[in-house]
């Protein structure tokens, strides 16, 4: 079963940023795709990730979040702001390579975090933060694709970036289910909790950097608060 999680997660986001460089997506429809996502992450932390972190890791959890989210300021000083949306920077080749490496490493963190039982035999998955990292990271890698097309980076430059971004959440899930075959147990308990804290720090973070965003002017949108809706409505069906 894992192995087609792997791939799953992979080709989606692969497929979305891909996608970008056949067709152009609407603004309102990534709009709407990032306020459903922002809804979807943050209610997974509130409902499932802080109580899973807090009955593991006690008082010390709140540390770690508050690193988490602290840490994802930094990340966005080099991505700036990618990961909720925003392309409308310089894409010098420099800034490709710095948004590379803080897309990836954030997107590896958060595929660890996804397996938050770490066993010799297999790893259970926290489904609920699955499905909300491939709905997460699609329109990242479609913002991702966006700003390559713009950069002087050729067409094999980003056909090799947006696949390593696809790749590392892939990648962390694999990392964080034998966390107990590469750390001795139970640190790798210990190690993939804290990172789970982390994960909930900086999913906090993002989530509600979109959803302030989304509410253009502070004025009321419909569809906007109907997709928000939707996102913890989903999110309370999936952890049910």
């Amino acid at each position: 079963m894992m192995p087609i999680l792997y791939l799953i997660l992979f080709l989606a986001v692969f497929g979305s940023g891909f996608t970008v460089s056949l067709f152009t997506i609407p603004a309102k429809a990534m709009k709407l795709m990032l306020a459903f996502t922002g809804s979807l992450l943050f209610s997974i932390a509130v409902l499932d990730l802080i109580p899973e972190v807090y009955s593991s890791l006690g008082k010390q959890a709140g540390i770690y979040i508050l690193v988490g989210f602290f840490f994802q300021i930094v990340l966005e000083f080099f991505s700036h702001g990618i990961e909720h949306g925003h392309t409308h920077h310089h894409n010098s080749k420099m800034f490709i390579s710095t948004m590379t490496i803080s897309l990836c490493l954030h997107s590896l963190l958060e595929g660890m975090a996804v397996c938050y039982h770490p066993l010799d035999t297999g790893s259970d998955v926290n489904n609920g933060l699955y499905i909300g990292i491939v709905l997460h990271h699609m329109p990242i890698a479609a913002a991702v694709m966006a700003v390559l097309i713009e950069s002087p980076v050729s067409k094999l430059t980003r056909i090799m970036v947006l696949a390593l971004f696809a790749i590392m959440a892939p990648l962390g899930m694999f990392l964080g289910a034998h966390a107990g075959a590469l750390v001795s147990l139970p640190y790798g308990n210990i190690l993939l909790n804290i990172t789970t804290g982390i994960v909930t720090g900086i999913l906090l973070h993002i989530s509600t950097t979109i959803l302030f965003e989304s509410s253009e002017d502070h004025r009321f949108n419909f569809y906007k608060f109907l997709t928000v809706i939707l996102g913890a409505l989903l999110t309370i069906f999936i952890l049910l």
